[in-house]
């Protein structure tokens, strides 16, 4: 398993984690429907793909769809799906021609078969790959993910595989969903909004949070490459001394 610690000294962040807000924002703004929004959104998921192959960034996580989202109109919820169908047929081939893998985290039994089926097919068509990790968050909770790792453990307690007095960090971090996956360097959040939203909770631990104006669908590689730069000039200390 690699070491799910940031790393302390790199001007360039290996995992980056983006939580993509402000479409129906922009939509309003445009006079247009909430889902022309998250359609225009889904050209800036390109965008960031792209902007992470161009920097050498390793591991891109998109907070696509969170557990709350479920809570919307059945007309939006529906709408989303289609539209992550489509983006999985259309991205295909970029992420084979880049090697980049694709994996999802969350309650994916919330979602349909099909889509589930169209997920899993892409999935494992790119297990392989080392260009990169792409990774989804669908019906996705912090805390939600958080629980289901303290059942998992409490059910191999029980069975007697694992000691009450085991169950330490490493404990908890290797039982969440992608536990091979360093934590994120970088949190990046659009729209102006200034709160992490129940997104990787364990993870974001001691991740550089960024926060920019742009919404998601006006969101380019010039604000990526802000961002980047931004991190860079950080220190990052981990509660040690400055």
């Amino acid at each position: 398993m690699s070491d799910p610690r940031p790393r302390k000294s790199a001007a360039k962040p290996r995992h980056v984690a983006i939580i993509m807000d402000g479409n129906g924002r922009w939509a309003r703004q445009h006079g247009l429907p909430r889902l022309k929004g998250h359609e225009q959104g889904a050209e800036s998921v390109r965008t960031a793909i792209r902007a992470c192959r161009n920097a050498g960034v390793e591991f891109l996580t998109l907070y696509a769809f969170s557990v709350e989202n479920w809570k919307r109109s059945r007309e939006e919820v529906g709408g989303l799906m289609r539209l992550l169908r489509h983006f999985l047929r259309d991205q295909e081939r970029e992420l084979h021609e880049n090697q980049v893998r694709l994996r999802t985290i969350g309650r994916l039994e919330d979602l349909s078969p099909a889509l589930r089926a169209d997920l899993a097919r892409v999935e494992t068509a790119t297990r392989a790959y080392t260009g990169g990790q792409l990774l989804l968050a669908l019906s996705y909770g912090g805390r939600t993910e958080i629980a289901a790792a303290a059942r998992a453990i409490a059910h191999e307690v029980r069975d007697g595989r694992l000691e009450p007095g085991q169950v330490d960090e490493a404990c908890m971090a290797a039982h969440l969903y992608a536990p091979d996956v360093p934590d994120p360097d970088l949190m990046i959040r659009t729209s102006g909004e200034l709160r992490v939203s129940n997104f990787l909770l364990w993870q974001l631990s001691y991740a550089e949070l960024y926060f920019t104006d742009v919404l998601w669908p006006d969101f380019r590689e010039e604000h990526f490459r802000a961002a980047l730069e931004e991190y860079a000039r950080r220190q990052r200390r981990y509660g040690e001394a400055s």
